[in-house]
């Protein structure tokens, strides 16, 4: 097929070589997850082993469709290995992240790295075109991921002068700065908290990869490129674009007028304006930044520098402590909290969870200088930047509780002996596999089911679409742009091959353990495996199901993926093909945990998950306003549930009245930090 560059590029730490593998013998599985976890099986001869152990095997992978002009899915880039992250079990597992470091990978002529063994000493991988060299990185041990990226950004000589790349018959050149990957001090120092960084704030978060890549010795992949993408049909290309343009896209000129702004396509979706998705208060002097051929700008820069490129848990993780501080005003210690954390390489969703932990153990007493827990943290100036500062640096250089913060949070409460009892209660939010809890399975049992059957949470948002939207609507005192029983409608038709069945949506408590359920949830983790982390479309744009600006308020998704993928490949895909190799995938990966010892019966939830009332608070992302009979699509259930509520509309409604059936709702800060507001009709 087309769209491959035909190498895969491979490097034994160990031994200090490089090799390659021609993509063909894996082409069958699509391109990113679906060739990592096959590479990973064909490589990694024992699978039930840590990730800190050499024998580890760590793939980063493109698609065919990366550095190509299909919108959303030119740059993700799928990490996958033995994580170390996970409790008690240390799974094979994934991350993602975006950018330019996969189109740069493809431009070189590498479809992905498999990346093997443990190196005597730190080093670093120089990839220029086919050229690729195993450098020494002492002296770049010690310095942050963004050091790291400058200092080899002037070894490589981009200063902004035409370079000439080897391997390259007609004397190609650039200006552009290699892309690089890199860890911090987190993953120098075995963090199991620690992440990926690529450029100022892209990120492959879960997974503790940053601590893998430090057990390795490898300190960063730098890798510049000035060869192509060869395209099957590039007209059939060009015709996709415009069909996208012209049915998917909302009329910019009446963007004044659009009160949901992009609410019908996720926020930042396709075809919708460049909308960042941050948690703090925007100032006004920024503008949106995007990963490579991407639409969405989801990522914003700003005039004075700070705060750049992050966006979701890294804008997030201290924004409660920066308004606590503020006594309910926020101020600017977000920004700096946030580059920190990327600086660092420290997991923001683990930061997210983490800290209003060790806040609620300071306020009861337990954690402080002299009490149970030792600690010198200085709560209280909890919310200045000298108070974040110190919180990390405990971490990455694992000093006093650190060392423990370091394991992650649930490994920490177990050497504090607070494990079970704090799982138990919720008080410690991590409900599967010792990891954060992102949307809440009581609430959203699609996502819960999703994550405890794999072996992280999921982060994927098909249908949290269907929380959003009558929030949003709600906060801002607008009918819904669509009906539930349309919604309904238009969910049943797109979840091909289980299609036309209304209820496979229906989250009422009676149906949720139900073959409807199964159904929804098999449909979940196919079509992600497959046109999410395979062909790499991007989460926040795909699937798009439910479009408002499109005929029928119908999205491309079950068209749109496959004519894309269809156009750069050459190949004959419908869209149900595309979840039949997301099957496989997924049995492929259920085969790799069999052999790191996975039985059903360790598939449970925290204790609190089963026995506790959600009753949410900020920053639960959140089930917030009371969505009662019809809005929400449950085929006639009127349970007590809580709806999805972004940061935006959060702020919309701050200290604001908004009308919900004929009754005024006063929010304010307090009522989101303490208890949430009681649901009630």
């Amino acid at each position: 097929m087309k769209g491959y560059a035909g190498k895969i590029l491979r490097v034994n730490l160990t031994k200090g070589d490089v090799s390659s593998i021609e993509t063909s013998r894996y082409e069958k599985w699509g391109g990113g997850h679906g060739i990592g976890s096959a590479l990973f099986f064909d490589l990694a001869q024992d699978k039930n082993i840590s990730g800190f152990d050499p024998r580890n095997v760590v793939t980063i992978m493109t698609s065919p469709l990366t550095g190509t002009l299909v919108p959303g899915a030119s740059a993700r880039v799928e990490v996958q290995g033995i994580g170390v992250q996970s409790y008690p079990v240390e799974w094979f597992t994934r991350s993602n992240f975006g950018g330019r470091f996969g189109p740069m990978l493809k431009y070189a002529g590498w479809d992905g790295i498999a990346i093997e063994g443990k190196a005597p000493s730190p080093v670093w991988l120089d990839i220029r075109n086919e050229e690729v060299k195993i450098k020494d990185a002492r002296t770049l041990w010690g310095q942050d991921t963004w050091q790291t990226q400058q200092q080899i950004w002037e070894e490589a000589g981009a200063r902004g002068d035409w370079l000439e790349l080897p391997e390259r018959k007609n004397g190609e050149r650039t200006t552009q700065r290699p892309a690089v990957l890199a860890i911090g001090p987190a993953g120098e120092n075995l963090c199991r908290v620690a992440c990926l960084v690529h450029d100022a704030g892209n990120a492959a978060g879960q997974g503790g990869f940053g601590a893998v890549f430090g057990s390795k010795n490898l300190k960063a992949i730098s890798v510049l490129g000035v060869g192509n993408v060869e395209v099957a049909d590039p007209k059939a290309l060009m015709e996709a674009r415009l069909w996208l343009k012209n049915h998917y896209t909302m009329d910019l000129s009446t963007l004044e007028e659009q009160k949901m702004g992009g609410v019908g396509r996720l926020t930042a979706g396709v075809g919708s304006p460049p909308v960042p998705i941050v948690f703090w208060q925007n100032p006004q002097d920024a503008r949106p930044q995007a990963c490579t051929g991407c639409p969405a700008g989801c990522r914003s820069r700003y005039g004075n520098g700070v705060g750049n490129e992050s966006a979701c848990a890294e804008s997030m993780w201290y924004v409660l402590a920066d308004i606590e501080y503020h006594k309910g005003k926020q101020g600017g210690s977000v920004f700096t909290a946030a580059d920190l954390s990327q600086r660092y390489g420290v997991n923001a969703c683990e930061l997210l969870r983490g800290l209003p932990y060790i806040r609620d153990l300071s306020k009861m007493g337990v954690l402080g200088p002299g009490k149970s827990i030792d600690c010198d943290l200085p709560f209280d100036k909890y919310g200045t930047v000298e108070f974040a500062e110190k919180f990390l640096k405990m971490i990455i250089s694992r000093k006093g509780i650190g060392d423990d913060m370091a394991e992650g949070f649930v490994r920490a409460a177990e050497r504090w002996g607070r494990l079970e009892e704090d799982l138990g209660t919720g008080l410690l939010a991590y409900p599967h596999w010792g990891l954060p809890v992102h949307y809440d399975p009581r609430a959203e049992f699609e996502w819960g089911y999703g994550s405890i059957l794999g072996d992280r949470d999921i982060n994927e948002h098909a249908f949290n679409i269907l929380f959003w939207l009558p929030s949003a609507a709600i906060a801002q005192g607008i009918e819904p742009p669509v009906s539930a029983e349309e919604l309904t409608r238009i969910f049943s038709e797109k979840l091909m091959p289980f299609d036309g069945d209304p209820r496979l949506i229906d989250f009422g408590t009676d149906n949720m353990y139900s073959e409807r359920a199964a159904k929804l949830v098999a449909w979940h983790r196919y079509y992600s495996r497959f046109w999410k982390q395979s062909a790499l479309y991007c989460d926040l744009l795909f699937p798009n199901i439910l479009n408002t600006a499109a005929k029928n308020n119908r999205g491309l998704s079950g068209e749109g993926e496959q004519r894309f993928f269809n156009a750069v490949t050459g190949a004959d895909y419908s869209f149900v093909d595309g979840i039949e190799v997301g099957r496989k995938i997924w049995n492929l990966d259920n085969a790799i945990w069999t052999l790191q010892g996975r039985h059903r019966d360790m598939v449970q939830f925290a204790e609190y998950i089963y026995k506790v009332p959600l009753t949410p608070k900020f920053p639960d992302p959140v089930h917030i306003l009371p969505v009662l009979g019809g809005i929400r699509p449950r085929a006639g259930h009127r349970g007590r549930r809580w709806s999805n509520w972004a940061w935006s509309t959060w702020q919309m409604s701050l200290k604001k009245k908004v009308n919900w059936r004929g009754h005024d709702h006063e929010y304010t800060f307090e009522t989101f930090q303490e208890t949430g507001l009681q649901n009630s009709e």
